[in-house]
């Protein structure tokens, strides 16, 4: 789906997950606005704080907007949820995302 798609499904359902993460992810991956995606992706980590994937996306937004500490805390949290059995996956972003706690000091 288009950056677009996923703005018409945040405007029908703003606490929807699927939209928030969605959204936040494309312009993560696309190169959009920071900012729009890390507070699309709080929302989602919000509506599911045991999306692994989630945590990830808005701790690389987070590192991209120089926000060390909240990034750390948020990759801490998705690791915790991966490696507790509460996420119904995602134990495979868990190297990704220490490595990317390592970069943050």
């Amino acid at each position: 789906m288009d950056i677009e798609t996923f703005r018409q499904m945040v405007a029908k359902k703003p606490d929807g997950f699927l939209g928030r993460y969605g959204l936040g992810d494309k312009l993560l991956k696309e190169g959009g606005n920071l900012e729009e995606a890390a507070a699309h992706l709080r929302v989602a980590v919000k509506l599911d704080p045991v999306h692994v994937a989630s945590h990830f996306a808005l701790g690389r937004a987070l590192a991209g907007l120089k926000q060390n500490n909240e990034a750390k805390a948020v990759l801490t949290a998705g690791i915790e949820a991966a490696l507790s059995g509460r996420s119904s996956g995602g134990g495979d972003l868990v190297p990704e995302m220490r490595a990317l706690i390592q970069t943050l000091g």
